[in-house]
């Protein structure tokens, strides 16, 4: 925490400016509990991963990297493509997780969401993402998962998340990611 300021870094999977995912990340910072500051970052501009580069990545990766490494927790909300993590956001966390000594992942508290205009509301790329989660070291909070279905009763026409119950699913996580990662914070104290 800076100056008292619970900071988590929120990362879309959706590169599309009216995507439902980051509209859903726009009021998961409306919604945060006062101290807390969700601030964003766009995985618009990184490159494909590429090994060679690994040791001396290009620039957008290493401010990616700094943003993960200076906020206190991170929350993932994402779309699912093709049954599983969007290629774009796959991409980012391969970067950040190399060279393994610089992984900037290892250890992170991390929540995920996502939106779709389906029933499932990203429950398969969720579960993908998770095992991810496992191998680069982000410490995931458990519950609860939200899984935003039927995306087109839940916002506006400008992309207003107006579902009350969806909301207070939102804000939950958002609270449940803070005192996760104050969980940890206490465990690494001790």
């Amino acid at each position: 925490m800076t100056d008292g300021t619970f900071t988590i870094l929120g990362i879309a999977g959706s590169l599309r400016k009216a995507s439902y995912n980051r509209a859903a990340l726009r009021a998961a910072q409306q919604l945060a509990p006062e101290g807390v500051r969700i601030d964003v970052f766009d995985l618009e501009g990184i490159p494909p991963f590429n090994q060679d580069l690994e040791n001396d990545p290009p620039r957008r990766v290493r401010e990616m990297k700094a943003a993960v490494r200076s906020a206190d927790a991170l929350l993932f909300v994402s779309p699912e493509y093709n049954y599983s993590i969007p290629g774009v956001l796959k991409n980012a966390i391969d970067w950040g997780s190399r060279p393994a000594k610089d992984n900037c992942w290892a250890g992170k508290p991390g929540a995920l969401m996502g939106v779709s205009g389906g029933l499932l509301g990203t429950a398969r790329m969720q579960y993908h993402l998770r095992q991810v989660f496992l191998n680069v070291g982000v410490l995931a909070v458990v519950r609860p998962e939200v899984m935003i279905g039927q995306a087109a009763q839940k916002f506006d026409a400008e992309l207003n998340l107006t579902d009350e119950p969806t909301r207070e699913f939102v804000r939950k996580l958002v609270a449940a990611l803070v005192d996760w990662a104050r969980q940890l914070e206490r465990g690494r104290a001790t």
